[in-house]
């Protein structure tokens, strides 16, 4: 990497970092650091939302999915905005009218301190598995992609993390996460405008669309009824609103950024905002998967993407194998490019059985390179059986270091880092806060000064972080890495989200029924999980949030009629601390 695309990275990094110690060096008690001084308005609460659910995974592992599976994945958002004003309505007023720190101090004033202790466990365990992946993720593609070392990367990224986040606190979090999004939307504009650019002269975007929808890759809305088909309407509009609904209701990382508003008004604008704004974000993010898919139609494309297995594999016996099955891919994509240039004419001229004939054979073409990049995968099976071999989400980095200009490289790393400093700042502050406000100060140590607990949150925060880049130097990547984050949280989103909307609406449940309810829903999402791994069942990961939730709520109303428990009023006094 060129000096100055190093100086660009480091610079934009460390002015972020001391831009969030200097904003918030007045921090100086327990509820500022954990809550902010709730002065923030409605723009920051927004894209501090944005920020801390987009990770660096978002921009590695997006476009790589819609370089592979075109657009589908789209729909994976289409409940937020619907999830976004069903959380205004309901779940933001009483938050708010509480006064609360995290969301789980609710569930003791709805139920009883073994509910709350239940689902703030619940939270730390997914959240603080998370934030392992958070950090591991973009390091791995990166210390591959660029030789970096893979155990100072991590530590780059947790330390510039930790050392802001245990400075400011919550406002730390928001005040970054705002520079954060600026430097994360300005970068990935630009990484569009120059894909469009570095497009052969007759290629225009016009032409780019058009090939790209005539070889299935816009092919947005799926309105097919498949439980095991991870990207449908249904998946996105079912599961998904229930997805959202969790994480936005439920997980403290979220609850956290929208709670440090000024007022009810400013945090519901800022969830909206949201709501409004992160699809159209997410259609770029893929946009430009698309673009670098056209764009390697018309220049060579690594017949594998991740350099790491691809130089032990020229270190192997089979490396004549491999040189065989890149030949055999170059040649693919030369005949592929005349029958791209062949479509487009057909195109322009309105020859649909010209068009026809044109789709067909690069259609066929794509089926070959596909076959010839699964080979090379096996090749690097048997070269190493511990080698991960999905490459796609090393598909736009490959680009970014390839063809970007000296300096837009650097940008587009610190794009990558800023996005994954916010999500993990985030995390290790909700992690911080819930392990100090729901298990360390009501369960373990009471009736201490402020000053304790200011210093607790701050080692805590420093623990937390301890924690993720241990886990982020021992985990392994799933299939694809965008998929790894939402897999862990639908395993227990469903779960949360059922204990809260029985708090919401189930007036007639009580703490034992609930308590029980959720143990049993928990127990009946990883069973499913477990057997749809095992092959026995087909249902993919999404629909789990909505069959987690139902389940605690009819077995809590199952129990509750069995038990007949005394109910607690739901919600208005001020909850144990």
């Amino acid at each position: 990497m060129h000096w100055i695309d190093w100086l660009v990275m480091l610079a934009t990094l460390l002015l972020i970092v001391a831009y969030g110690v200097y904003r918030t060096r007045d921090i100086s008690d327990m509820r500022s650091y954990l809550m902010g001084k709730k002065d923030l308005p409605w723009w920051t609460i927004g894209l501090s939302i944005m920020a801390t659910q987009a990770s660096a995974i978002t921009f590695l592992s997006t476009p790589g999915q819609a370089f592979d599976d075109g657009m589908r994945f789209a729909q994976f958002y289409f409940g937020l905005p619907v999830a976004m004003v069903f959380l205004s309505i309901f779940v933001l007023p009483i938050f708010y009218r509480l006064n609360i720190y995290t969301a789980y101090e609710y569930l003791e004033q709805r139920f009883d301190l073994r509910t709350r202790t239940l689902t703030a466990s619940l939270f730390l365990l997914s959240r603080g598995l998370a934030a392992g992946i958070t950090i591991y993720a973009p390091s791995i593609i990166l210390s591959s992609l660029m030789g970096w070392n893979l155990t100072l990367t991590n530590l780059l990224m947790g330390i510039l993390v930790i050392v802001y986040t245990v400075a400011g606190g919550t406002k730390a979090v928001s005040v970054t996460q705002k520079q954060q999004m600026i430097v994360i939307l300005s970068g990935m504009a630009i990484t569009a405008i120059i894909l469009l650019w570095k497009l052969p002269p007759h290629v225009g975007f016009q032409e780019a669309v058009k090939v790209a929808g005539k070889m299935g890759k816009l092919n947005i809305v799926d309105f097919s009824f498949d439980l095991s088909n991870r990207y449908t309407f249904w998946s996105g509009m079912l599961g998904g609103v229930f997805l959202f609904l969790s994480y936005f209701g439920t997980d403290q990382s979220q609850v956290q950024r929208y709670l440090s508003g000024r007022s009810l008004k400013e945090s519901r604008l800022g969830l909206l905002f949201n709501g409004i704004i992160k699809v159209p974000m997410q259609f770029l993010i893929l946009f430009v998967g698309i673009l670098v898919y056209v764009f390697y139609l018309y220049t060579p494309s690594p017949v594998h993407f991740n350099r790491a297995n691809v130089i032990k594999v020229e270190q192997s016996a089979r490396y004549e194998d491999f040189r065989e099955l890149e030949a055999n891919n170059i040649l693919i994509q030369t005949k592929r490019r005349q029958a791209a240039d062949q479509l487009i004419l057909a195109m322009d001229q309105g020859d649909e059985e010209a068009i026809a004939r044109s789709q067909a054979n690069m259609q066929t073409l794509q089926a070959e390179e596909r076959s010839t990049r699964e080979e090379v995968r096996s090749l690097i099976r048997d070269v190493s059986p511990l080698m991960d071999t999905n490459d796609l989400d090393y598909v736009f980095l490959s680009f970014v270091t390839d063809f970007l200009p000296i300096g837009l490289v650097g940008l587009l790393l610190a794009v990558i880092f800023s996005a994954a400093m916010s999500s993990i700042s985030s995390e290790l502050n909700a992690l911080a806060t819930t392990t100090v406000v729901d298990i360390y100060r009501r369960s373990l140590v009471r009736e201490r000064s402020d000053q304790h607990y200011l210093k607790a949150s701050r080692w805590l925060t420093v623990g937390w972080g301890v924690v993720a880049l241990i886990f982020a130097e021992t985990a392994s990547l799933f299939d694809n890495l965008i998929q790894a984050v939402n897999i862990i949280g639908s395993l227990f989103y469903g779960t949360l989200l059922g204990i809260f909307l029985t708090a919401f609406f189930l007036k007639k449940v009580g703490p034992k029924a609930v308590f029980l309810a959720a143990l049993i829903g928990e127990g009946s999402v990883l069973t499913i999980f477990w057997l749809s791994q095992k092959g026995i069942v087909s249902i993919a990961y999404l629909w789990l949030n909505l069959i987690g939730c139902f389940i605690v709520m009819g077995m809590a109303l199952l129990l509750a009629a069995m038990f007949r428990e005394n109910v607690r009023p739901g919600g208005e006094e001020q909850p144990t601390r």
